[in-house]
């Protein structure tokens, strides 16, 4: 089988598939202390014949099973094809940062922009606001279908955020309508970013924790007036993108 192993900041992803591209595994498990462990446990009693790592913690799993690492731009790129063989680019938002990447037409990556600044405009900032409000995540990534007031949040700075949301919870403005402001001022932010790739893209992927928020997904294709796709299998896309490419390469 081939692996493929996303340590991101906040989850780590593992992705085996056969070698007609067939998902046979897959895992998502917490990010903790000594994780090229738990992950070495994992794939003891399972065959590997290649194994490609990726994401934030890719060097520690490198050191303890001496397998080849690849850059996530690179790993979403793939997964993304994978999906879609039309895909043209890539939004990907995980726990700690946001990606867009643009597309070749054979899946490879032209250009990217990353958002690693701030956690205002990450999937963590959307967990937070969302224990906030008492709410959880499932339940917070849908409620703002129903507000009926369009506030935002104008701080770029998860803590200022956090206080904004704090004084609209004060306010007692509806959960719905402070849904819509807080997914509203990231969505902004993945338009900012978005917008010089999608005047020339047509088939747009969601990837990652992101695409798991049909809200979040519905203001983004709005401010970009371009219909994005929410990929199968979001959470784990860098994980198969490295399986995919550990199988190319064998």
């Amino acid at each position: 089988m081939y692996w493929g192993i996303d340590i991101g900041s906040t989850y780590t992803k593992i992705c085996g598939i056969d070698k007609n591209l067939n998902i046979i595994d897959k895992e998502v498990i917490p990010t903790i202390i000594d994780q090229d462990e738990i992950v070495k446990k994992y794939l003891s009693n399972k065959e590997v014949k290649m194994l490609i790592s990726t994401g934030y913690g890719r060097d520690m799993i490198k050191d303890a099973l001496d397998f080849p690492t690849i850059s996530e731009i690179k790993a979403h790129s793939r997964a993304a094809y994978h999906f879609q063989n039309s895909a043209d680019m890539v939004i990907d938002l995980g726990g700690q940062d946001c990606k867009v990447i643009k597309l070749d037409s054979n899946g490879g990556f032209i250009d990217f922009k990353m958002n690693d600044k701030c956690a205002a405009g990450t999937g963590k900032f959307l967990e937070i606001t969302a224990n906030r409000i008492g709410l959880n995540y499932e339940e917070f990534s849908t409620i703002g279908f129903k507000a009926d007031k369009e506030l935002s949040i104008s701080s770029m700075c998860a803590v200022f955020a956090e206080s904004e949301v704090v004084s609209l919870i004060s306010k007692k403005e509806s959960a719905a309508n402070i849904c819509y402001a807080v997914h509203d001022a990231i969505a902004s932010r993945i338009a900012s970013m978005a917008n010089k790739f999608a005047t020339t893209s047509e088939n747009i992927i969601f990837t990652g924790g992101g695409a798991l928020n049909p809200f979040l997904i519905h203001l983004v294709s709005k401010k970009l007036n371009k219909k994005v796709t929410a990929s199968t299998q979001p959470q784990i896309s860098g994980a198969l993108g490295a399986a995919l490419i550990a199988c190319e390469i064998d």
